[in-house]
């Protein structure tokens, strides 16, 4: 039974001494690692001009971002009142709380900068990034799901999940839903369309990874339970389904834009001087 396999799992991977790795940190870890080499093949493919190194200058920047956003979305959206009357636990990372609209917000800005420092297109590393966010989407939402958090509501269906924190019935394994959702269908998708020669236009990728992720979180937010803190806002309505909104509108903008202002694809595979044009 599934919820038997969840009550042998511990967050903890290994313990050396002091030093205590989680599979939370993991995830992070293989996300950003596994999601650089699928970038590094579509530079290739798209044929960008990019180099290692300066890919590797991008995914620290993006990666700062991304957890510096996601801690901040999480203050902000989630617990602004107990993070203002305890302000050193903001930088309690290994407490939890990371808001994933957040942490894409802030990993376009951080990877922003860095373009803007190497003269490469932001788009077309948008473009790029996106293409490979749901990779890092995937493991969050397992390790989501080893934590034994973000649990859905009671249900009695037969792959329903006892959680310890979420008392003695099963429960929607909703962290497994969007690992499904949110990382595998929203990759398999965005990369199969990142393969096609020729490529689609700039920002289209970016656009339609907005579009579908705020699809899929609305959809599986409506079995998961929302933090208690907050609770519901409006009826059933999350805060979860708010932040997607603005993703959709901005989603919509993007694929409607990249179709319409005729901007390049984001490579020239018939150009001499395909490297330069593409940055």
């Amino acid at each position: 039974m599934l919820n038997e396999i969840y009550q042998a799992l511990d967050p903890v991977a290994f313990s050396i001494g002091p030093l205590t790795v989680r599979w939370y940190g993991l995830a992070y870890l293989a996300g950003f690692t596994l999601g650089a080499f699928v970038m590094w093949t579509l530079i290739k493919r798209w044929k960008l001009g990019i180099s290692w190194d300066e890919l590797l200058s991008i995914v620290v920047g993006i990666a700062f971002g991304g957890i510096l956003g996601g801690r901040l979305g999480y203050v902000l959206f989630y617990n602004l009142p107990y993070y203002l009357a305890n302000p050193l636990q903001i930088f309690m990372f290994s407490q939890g709380g990371m808001s994933i609209h957040g942490g894409l917000l802030g990993a376009f800005i951080g990877g922003s900068l860095v373009c803007r420092s190497m003269r490469i297109s932001i788009l077309t590393i948008c473009d790029l990034g996106f293409t490979v966010t749901p990779i890092g989407l995937f493991f969050g939402r397992l390790a989501n799901f080893v934590n034994g958090e973000l649990w859905g509501q009671v249900t009695d269906l037969p792959w329903g999940v006892v959680f310890e924190t979420g008392g003695p019935l099963p429960r929607h394994p909703s962290q497994l839903y969007e690992a499904m959702l949110e990382g595998v269908a929203l990759f398999l998708v965005l990369y199969l369309l990142a393969r096609r020669r020729p490529p689609l236009p700039r920002g289209f990728y970016t656009g339609l990874f907005c579009l579908l992720y705020a699809l899929f979180r609305i959809l599986v937010e409506f079995v998961r339970v929302p933090d208690a803190q907050l609770g519901y806002l409006w009826g059933p309505i999350t805060m979860g389904q708010v932040l997607s909104v603005p993703l959709i509108v901005l989603g919509v903008a993007l694929i409607v834009y990249s179709q319409t202002a005729r901007l390049p694809q984001v490579g020239h595979y018939d150009a001499p001087n395909a490297e330069a044009e593409a940055r």
